[in-house]
């Protein structure tokens, strides 16, 4: 999805470190960097990675309804236990449909 200018992969901590980040502090959601701090130095936690954005549709998927089968193929999953591992608690109405 996200390529570098030679239509390679963007490597994630280079995404994160120099675009991502950087976005962030722009827009006010995580403190610029610190004075004299290098370019990759960032006090933000790991938790304000790009990767947030993938389990926010994640879990937006899955309270709309998706199957977790589908979802763990398109998050690259091994298993949909994977899938159900990370976002379960995002189902609250597992089960609800049998139990009526």
């Amino acid at each position: 999805m996200l390529t570098t200018r030679f239509s390679n992969a963007n490597a994630v901590n280079t995404w994160n470190t120099y675009t991502w980040k950087p976005a962030l502090a722009e827009a006010g959601i995580i403190p610029p960097r610190s004075e004299g701090a290098k370019q990759w130095q960032w006090e933000a936690a790991p938790k304000d990675g790009f990767h947030a954005l993938r389990h926010t549709y994640a879990s937006i998927m899955l309270e709309a309804g998706e199957s977790v089968v589908t979802l763990a193929r398109w998050l690259g999953h091994s298993s949909p236990t994977i899938t159900l591992g990370y976002y379960a608690h995002f189902m609250p109405e597992a089960g609800s449909r049998g139990a009526r």
